[in-house]
């Protein structure tokens, strides 16, 4: 037995046709500007680091540029923004290279851990506490 259809109370009317003149098809309006005047993006990597140099985002800045601006109040990666935005990595980019231009945000290199220390400095610390 199959369940029953639904179906609509109203159903939607049908657009009028084109007169004439009217049939041709638009581009749409650009609503958002991809790359700046000079289509360059700034070198990022998924570990670069970014840090907001204000601490309230600007009334011209758009929902996305201001929550960048918000979580940037300490350091995080690229990576982490684009996870909390739920943003892909490539449109995270051409945010923060308009963050970077505007000079809202700074971006570092990764913080690189030093080398482990020396199996023999961990022994002599252990040895000498084990004699105390």
């Amino acid at each position: 037995m199959t369940p029953p259809q639904r179906q609509r109370r109203d159903p939607a009317p049908e657009p009028p046709p084109p007169q004439e003149g009217e049939g041709k098809v638009r581009n749409p309006e650009r609503m958002y500007v991809v790359a700046g005047p000079d289509g360059e993006r700034a070198e990022l990597d998924l570990v670069t680091l970014i840090v907001a140099r204000a601490t309230d985002p600007p009334p011209s800045a758009s929902p996305e540029q201001a929550a960048v601006l918000r979580l940037c109040a300490a350091p995080l990666s690229v990576a982490e923004l684009s996870a909390y935005l739920h943003l892909p990595y490539s449109a995270m980019g051409v945010l923060l290279t308009e963050l970077l231009t505007a000079e809202l945000v700074q971006a570092r290199a990764p913080i690189v851990r030093k080398q482990r220390t020396d199996r023999s400095l961990l022994e002599a610390v252990m040895n000498g506490l084990q004699r105390l």
